[in-house]
This record gives structure tokens, sequence and C-alpha cells, in this order.
């Protein structure tokens, strides 16, 4: 079906359709997911799931011409749904869910159109294909074959069209992440400035992901890396009995930048810490450094990095543009003049904390406009434990008892930020 922003399509598994007619609505240009058993009442699209497998040998993707065409065979028929984002462009397929074991993405994509092609795991219980294209193309046709033993054929034709109408068209829908939203529910109410007497609330961000690994040396992979980090940096808070710790994602799953400071702000979090060990190839040599936020980076490695970290949001097909609103801004202004100190005192902070246990750069505050840090209302800080690109950082990121002692310095510099930092919001409530 195509309509609007949105380009859509769901099905079920034959055995399931027996019982559930799945509708997919487009209205005023954005899609809606909605599911109805026979009786008319609603079922969670997450309550559907049910797991595929990819069939490398019997899929492919290849030129007709000005045309893409592209078959997708699958072992069992998934709700799926498509659309296409701008700058750079992409045509993003959701599935729920398709394991792409044994998918040769270079073997499978034979199009002079396509410049790149990347799957994997976008959020629990739902995988993601993300198909940059050379030109703009529109979606023909788009369906879903199935057979008598639950096998699929996912089947599609991409067009050419003009830049222009590739950009009005283009555009994740308000249901991209395939969740039915908090409709009904009461909104959370603001959590009021830490003043010392409760546990300080910590939101804990291992960077990447999923789809997006993040820097890769020597085995090394930093999504994972920093998730293992991050667990160890919770247990180490926890044991101190005066942190409430939450961590963005539990798993190797993808968690766009914008939903992790989602996760920071219904967390009520006090501090929210985004954690790399990113790779740069020029301007940075080892060790730790701590970024704050700024509009302008504060050298050319920042700069380079907090592209790298901005883009992966982009490449994995998450939309991060329009969203700027004048009002808004002039209000998260007013917010930010509170928090900006707040962040940099934290900063200041864990500088002492890392220099004190493991070490740090020796320039090791900087700052730069990463997206993660942009929440206006929590104090925010990213941590370059090190750099993957350096042999010294390498070996010492993959040592627990260092990793241990980089969490230790983390936790005595949280420890002493949130004393200072309750004795200035008691000032301010008295």
């Amino acid at each position: 079906m195509i309509g609007g922003k949105t380009i859509a399509g769901v099905h079920l598994m034959q055995a399931i359709l027996k019982r559930l007619t799945l509708c997919l609505a487009v209205v005023g240009g954005l899609a809606s997911l909605s599911v109805f058993n026979l009786s008319g009442n609603m079922v969670r699209a997450q309550d559907l799931s049910a797991l595929a497998r990819v069939v490398p040998d019997q899929s492919r993707l290849v030129d007709q011409d000005d045309r893409i065409a592209m078959s997708l065979e699958l072992t069992s028929a998934v709700p799926y749904r498509l659309f296409t984002l701008d700058q750079p462009r992409r045509l993003v397929l959701d599935f729920n869910e398709v394991d792409w074991t044994g998918l040769d993405t270079a073997a499978f994509d034979q199009s002079d159109l396509v410049s790149g092609l990347r799957t994997g795991l976008f959020k629990q219980g739902w995988s993601r294909m993300v198909v940059d294209l050379t030109v703009p193309l529109a979606v023909r046709t788009a369906e879903l074959r199935t057979r008598g033993d639950g096998s699929a054929t996912v089947a599609l034709i991409l067009g050419p069209t003009d830049a222009a109408a590739f950009t009005d068209n283009a555009g994740a829908p308000d249901a991209a992440l395939f969740d039915p939203g908090s409709d009904g529910k009461p909104l959370t109410p603001p959590r009021r400035r830490q003043t010392g007497d409760r546990p300080l609330v910590v939101v804990l961000d291992p960077g990447h992901g999923g789809i997006d690994p993040g820097a890769q040396y020597e085995g090394i992979v930093e999504a994972d890396l920093m998730l293992i980090f991050a667990r160890e940096l919770q247990e180490t808070l926890l044991r101190t009995g005066k942190f409430e710790v939450v961590l963005t994602r539990e798993d190797n799953s993808f968690v766009p930048l914008e939903s992790r400071v989602s996760v920071a702000r219904q967390a009520g979090a006090d501090a929210f810490l985004s954690l790399h060990a990113d790779a740069v190839t020029e301007g940075r040599a080892s060790g730790a450094t701590i970024y704050t936020l700024s509009e302008s980076a504060s050298d050319i490695a920042s700069q380079r990095l907090a592209e790298r970290h901005d883009r992966a949001d982009l490449l994995a097909g998450v939309d991060l543009g329009k969203t700027d609103d004048v009002i808004a801004n002039v209000l998260m202004d007013m917010v930010r003049r509170e928090t900006k100190p707040r962040a940099d005192n934290l900063a200041d902070a864990l500088v002492v904390g890392l220099t004190n246990t493991v070490g740090t750069h020796k320039r090791p505050r900087l700052e730069a406009g990463f997206s993660v840090l942009k929440a206006p209302d929590i104090p925010s800080v990213l941590l370059e434990l090190g750099f993957l690109s350096s042999s010294k950082d390498r070996n010492r990121l993959d040592n627990p008892e260092w990793r241990q002692r980089a969490a230790t310095g983390i936790r005595d510099a949280l420890l002493v930020w949130a004393v200072e930092d309750a004795a200035v919001g008691q000032l301010l409530r008295q």
C-alpha cells in the first residue's frame, strides 16, 4: 500500500490469518498499526511476533534497467512494513522479526543503484534492513506472497522518481518503533532537582548496539565492550547503596539517540553518562576524555566523533530531522542555563576521579555537539574511556582490572558531585 509519507505492508503467517486480520492504515501521511482479532478486540503488534529466518541463496536484490527488484525469501511470513528516508536516501524495512544469519549482504546486493546495505536487530523483537540508495527511487509495488508450508517471499519493485518527490514522500512514520504509544496514560510528572535526600538516579548509556556496532579493532567491538563496562559500573554504583542505576540498553539492541534521552527522562535521571570507546585517525593519542555539549567542537577530532555518533542514527534508518521548533528551542535554552553548569561540574569531577584511578588524556575536558547530550533538563556527559584505534587503550579496555579501577573513579566522582550538586539544590529551594 502506498500513501502520504509512508509505504507500509504488514502480513501474518497463514496459521494466524485464520483468526486475525492485520490492518495498516495510512492517515494524513502517517502510518498507524492496528491489529484486531475476529471479535474486534485490539491486539498489541508485539503479541504477534513469529521469528522467521532469511533464506540467503534464494534472496536477491538486482537492477532491472532503471529499477530495483528485491526478492527476500523467509521461512515464515511475519509482519513487516517499509518507508523511505532522505539525507542520505534510504529504504528501511522493519520485520517482527527476521534472523539474518547467513545473508551475505555483498552477494545479496547486485544493484548499481545501491551503495550499501545493513541488517541487524533494531530493538527487542524487531529487526531491520536499511538499503542506501544512490539515486531517488520510489516503491512501485510491495507484496508478501505466502505458501502452504508457511514460508513467504517479500517482493519489492523500486522505480525512478525525481529528487523533490522523493524528499516530499520520505519520512519515518510515528509508528516507526512499532510502539503503540502512551495514549490515555498520564504524563510522568517532572522530577525535582536532587537535594541529597534520596538515592541519585544515574542513567548509563552504553554506546551503539544492534545494527550499529561502533568501532571494531582486533576482534573488540565497541558496542559489546561498552555494555560490559556499563554492567560493571552499574554493580559498582549499586554496592554503595547511594544510587539507582538504569541502562539505556540491556542487550545488543539498537536504540535511537533520541530514545536514549527519553529513557533517561522517564527514569527521572539526575545524571546521564554516555559510554564510548571510539576510534580516531587524527588529533587524539590515548586516554579517557569527557565531553559536554557545545554547538561547536573543541577540535577536529571532537567534530569527527560527533559526526560519527550522530550519523549512526541516520544510517540505521532513524530520521533525526524536522524536529526544530522555535518556541521549544527558546524554552529549552532557558532550562539549559541551569543544567549546563551542573554538567560542567559533573565532567570536572569525572576528570578528577579518573585521573586518580586510571589516568586521562592530556586534554581530558572537551566539548562537542553530540545529540545524545542535548537533554536540556538532565546533566549529561559523554565519556570516551579510550580509543580502540590505540593499542595501549585496547589493552586497557580489554582488562577487567583496569575497567574496575575506571568504574571506581567514576563512582567516586559521582559521589563528590552529588554532594556538591545537592548543596546548590538546597540553596535554590530555600
